[in-house]
């Protein structure tokens, strides 16, 4: 039987190029991480729309 771990969302946030793809891991607060697939228009499109947002 494998051995149970907590899922926890710690550590960094996470961008790494993949193949074709940018692949985009962010930690959740109640666990766990949100992965992301984007090309790199989509990644551009993100960068904009954040900018726009966060000072």
């Amino acid at each position: 039987m494998a051995a149970m771990k907590p899922r926890t969302g710690d550590g960094p946030l996470e961008v790494t190029k993949e193949g074709r793809g940018i692949v985009m891991r962010v930690p959740l607060e109640g666990g766990g991480r949100l992965v992301v697939e984007m090309t790199a228009d989509e990644a551009s499109d993100l960068r904009e729309a954040l900018t726009g947002v966060a000072p």
